[in-house]
């Protein structure tokens, strides 16, 4: 089965996690799968980083939290209050529109404006006279 859980680094007196997904069979600080995240609890306010893509991908793949994992994940909004993955928040989603509406006030602006109409531009067309040869241009052979 593949967990969520806490791997330790850091030095003594200094603890410090990377949040990982791992085989539950392997050893605390051996080998895993993929980090996730980390998590710095000596520091003042406590420094929690988890790429919420990655969680939702392995969450959604059957991987099971640790408790402390899972606490992590409820405090970043990852994981609702039940245990189930969250919806993604709506607030990216609000922000898409109000960065759409300047864009398409944009092309109102740039429509109200008069058109310029350029002047035709003639170029000279060569006359060809009537008693000249016409000539016959073959291509790839040799006459």
């Amino acid at each position: 089965m593949v967990r969520i859980r806490l791997r330790r680094t850091g030095a003594k007196n200094n603890p410090a996690y990377r949040i990982v997904v791992a085989d539950q069979k392997s050893p605390r600080d051996g080998a895993f799968i993929e980090t996730i995240g980390h998590y710095l609890p000596t520091r003042q306010p406590h420094v929690v980083e988890i790429n919420a893509e990655k969680a939702r991908h392995w969450l959604s793949q059957g991987a099971q939290p640790s408790d402390t994992a899972l606490s992590l994940l409820k405090q970043k909004g990852i994981v609702g209050a039940d245990g189930k993955i969250a919806p993604i928040s709506d607030a990216p989603a609000t922000e898409v529109p109000v960065a759409a509406a300047p864009v398409a006030a944009a092309p109102v602006a740039v429509e109200a404006a008069p058109v310029v109409e350029a002047a035709p531009v003639s170029e000279p067309v060569a006359e060809v006279s009537a008693d000249a040869p016409a000539e016959v241009a073959t291509e790839g052979t040799n006459a």
